[in-house]
């Protein structure tokens, strides 16, 4: 018997992994995380949404949390992002505890989302200025300034976000998502809706921006040619659990898939095997 085989058996998830493979070690060490989740759950009415989640982000590394509809990854953001209380484990930012040391987890984390758009009433540097003043930063214009000038943004200075195309209103919320320059970033499907050129520069800035800054980044995307691109490792949940975890460029190989939309399928599917 050769490669990985998952399937569920009477609505548990069960991994099984042949003799002779060996999973790569994609730990992380704890001092050197950038975001460390341990036995993250979310109850509702006695249904666990979220499932004694825990994973790890390390420093530049791009981590994609990928799952279908209703597998548990915005309610894990939210948890993260401290918009919903955990009914049980912990979420640590940079060092920082979530529960002891709210104000200081927080103030190091961003995040943008193709379902929460800025006020479009306001323009575009009244957005940044806004959010730079709600971070406390102590040169939020001169911080305004360089954010419109790196994505682009300086001929919309004035413009109400509102009337702006779908690509012009990302570049302006990334540009928000980075005004504190935050040392984790989280992503929530940030090239919904995208032209592929205008997704394709968003990739790219990303990618620019983990590698030059001491960040980590948590991406949700139903794109998996996208994840395969720009994504350093991969979680798929389901059901509220991690089942699987590895590099998106030979995980598929080790489940006998072709590619990684191949697999995702496979997981979205019940009753589930992973297994020809």
């Amino acid at each position: 018997m050769h490669g990985r085989s998952i399937e569920w058996q009477t609505g548990r998830v069960v991994v099984s992994e042949a003799i002779g493979m060996r999973s790569s070690d994609n730990s992380i060490r704890t001092d050197s995380a950038i975001l460390t989740v341990s036995g993250l759950s979310k109850e509702y009415d006695g249904t666990l949404a979220v499932d004694g989640v825990s994973f790890q982000v390390g420093c530049h590394e791009i981590l994609g949390l990928l799952g279908p509809n209703g597998a548990g990854k915005t309610t894990t953001i939210s948890m993260i992002l401290g918009v919903l209380e955990p009914s049980a484990g912990s979420v640590t930012i940079d060092g920082k505890s979530l529960v002891t040391h709210r104000h200081q987890a927080l103030e190091r984390t961003n995040f943008t989302a193709v379902y929460a758009p800025l006020p479009g009433n306001l323009t575009v540097r009244q957005n940044l200025r806004v959010f730079a003043l709600l971070y406390g930063l102590s040169a939020a214009s001169e911080r305004v300034e360089t954010l419109l000038r790196e994505f682009d943004l300086q001929p919309f200075r004035n413009t109400k976000c509102g009337v702006l195309s779908s690509g012009e209103q990302t570049r302006v919320a990334l540009a928000k998502a980075m005004i504190n320059r935050p040392r984790l970033l989280l992503l929530d499907e940030p090239t919904a809706s995208l032209d592929p050129a205008s997704a394709r520069e968003i990739r790219s800035r990303i990618r620019e921006f983990a590698i030059k800054e001491e960040v980590g980044v948590l991406w949700t995307s139903h794109n998996m040619y996208e994840v395969t691109e720009v994504c350093d490792r991969v979680l798929f949940l389901s059901h509220g659990k991690i089942l699987l975890e590895g590099d998106p460029k030979t995980l598929p190989g080790e489940y006998g898939k072709a590619t990684l939309e191949d697999l995702f399928v496979a997981v979205a599917r019940e009753p589930l095997t992973l297994e020809d």
